[in-house]
């Protein structure tokens, strides 16, 4: 993407950093080599449109890149809260549900197993738990 060796290995090395700061964001929406591309992806073409548009300084450059991240990291955090105080509103089995199934990455099969339920049973209601916690950030963000 960008036809230069110098500014790809830069590329690179900002890419990784980024990836590694949001590491914890990652939700295994899909592979993990997808998500990494579509970071990668993503920054190259930022940075290029940004090259195209305005030549600035590399200190105004470094500036407004730690703006940025510094209101990511504000946005992730006010996140992160937001899912621990919706996750508090379920019952307890609705947020083992959702533990199993997104933080320790198992199965429908496997949560079925153990709790004794059809996969299509385990599949509804975490649905239905995503979706009380999806209605609940519709109210916040209104």
């Amino acid at each position: 993407m960008t036809k230069s060796t110098e500014q790809a290995e830069d590329f690179t090395h900002d890419i990784f950093l980024k990836a590694f700061t949001k590491l914890n964001a990652f939700q295994e929406r899909s592979t993990f080599s997808t998500w990494l591309y579509s970071i990668a992806f993503n920054h190259c073409a930022d940075q290029i449109r940004v090259g195209k548009r305005f030549v600035a300084s590399s200190a105004e450059e470094s500036l407004r890149h730690d703006i940025a991240d510094e209101q990511e990291s504000v946005s992730h955090e006010e996140a992160v809260v937001f899912v621990k105080q919706a996750m508090a509103t379920l019952s307890a089995t609705e947020q083992a549900l959702l533990q199993l199934k997104y933080e320790q990455d198992m199965s429908i099969d496997e949560i079925a197993r153990i709790y004794q339920l059809t996969p299509s049973a385990v599949k509804m209601r975490l649905k239905r738990s995503r979706d009380k916690i999806y209605q609940l950030y519709q109210r916040q963000s209104a």
